[in-house]
C-alpha cells in the first residue's frame, strides 16, 4: 500500500541518518573518532576503570584533546615547553609552597618518579610561585625531594592556562598526558601518587595492565 511504502522509506532514511551520525560522532565515552588526538582513545579507555581508590578523583577526558601549550622554566633555568617533553607519558602536576595539600603530596610524587620514571614515563611537577622565588627549590631540598626535576613558572602563565583548559580553580591540579601530547585525564586535588592505585593507573595508561 502507498502509506506502508512511505513509512518504510521514511524508516530507511532515518536509519541511514542515524548511521551517519554514529559514524561522525562515535558511541563511546571518548567521543569522536577523528582529530589530532584520536589515537589517545584506547589509552583513555584502558585507564578509566583504574580511576578508583586513592586516585578515584581522576577524571578521564570525554574526548581526547591536545594538552595546552605551556612555556615555563626548566631545571637549567632556561625556557622550555610542554611540547619539548613529549615522547613519554607525563604526569604534570602544578604545586605551590603556599598550598598545603600540594606540599603534602610532593613526597609521593617523588617516590612515583623514583619507582616508575624512565624512558616511558615522567612526573613533571611545575611550581607556580610568583614571589620569593628561592623558596620552592629550598623547600624541596629541605624535604628530601630529590628525584623530581625542578620546573617553575615565576611569570604566572601556566596556572591560568591550566585552569582554562581543565576548569580546575584550585591546587594541586594534575594532568595525565600521553607521549603525543594529548590529555588523557585530570585530577583536581591531591592524591597518594606512590600507592598501588596510582601505579596501576599509570601502568594502564602505558598499556601495562
Amino acid at each position: 500500500m502507498p502509506g506502508t511504502r512511505a513509512m518504510l522509506a521514511g524508516g530507511a532514511i532515518l536509519a541511514a541518518a542515524l548511521g551517519v551520525g554514529l559514524a561522525v560522532y562515535g558511541t563511546g565515552r571518548t567521543g569522536g573518532n577523528s582529530g589530532p588526538c584520536a589515537g589517545a582513545a584506547p589509552a583513555i579507555a584502558r585507564l578509566a576503570p583504574f580511576a578508583r581508590g586513592a586516585v578515584a578523583a581522576l577524571e578521564a577526558v570525554e574526548t581526547p584533546r591536545p594538552a595546552p601549550e605551556l612555556t615555563f622554566k626548566g631545571p637549567d633555568g632556561g625556557d622550555t615547553t610542554l611540547s619539548a617533553l613529549r615522547g613519554r607519558l607525563l604526569l604534570v602536576n602544578l604545586w605551590a609552597t603556599w598550598c598545603g595539600p600540594c606540599k603534602a603530596e610532593m613526597p609521593a610524587l617523588d617516590r612515583l618518579q623514583a619507582e616508575m620514571g624512565g624512558p616511558d614515563f615522567a612526573v613533571v611537577a611545575i611550581n607556580v610561585d610568583t614571589r620569593n622565588l628561592d623558596k620552592p627549590a629550598q623547600w624541596l631540598r629541605d624535604n628530601g625531594i630529590a628525584r623530581l626535576a625542578y620546573y617553575a613558572d615565576p611569570g604566572g602563565r601556566v596556572l591560568p592556562a591550566i585552569q582554562k583548559d581543565t576548569g580546575s580553580q584550585g591546587l594541586p591540579t594534575t594532568m595525565l598526558i600521553d607521549a603525543e601530547g594529548c590529555t588523557l585525564g585530570v585530577m583536581k586535588g591531591p592524591a597518594e601518587w606512590s600507592g598501588p592505585d596510582a601505579k596501576r593507573l599509570v601502568g594502564a595508561a602505558l598499556g601495562r595492565d
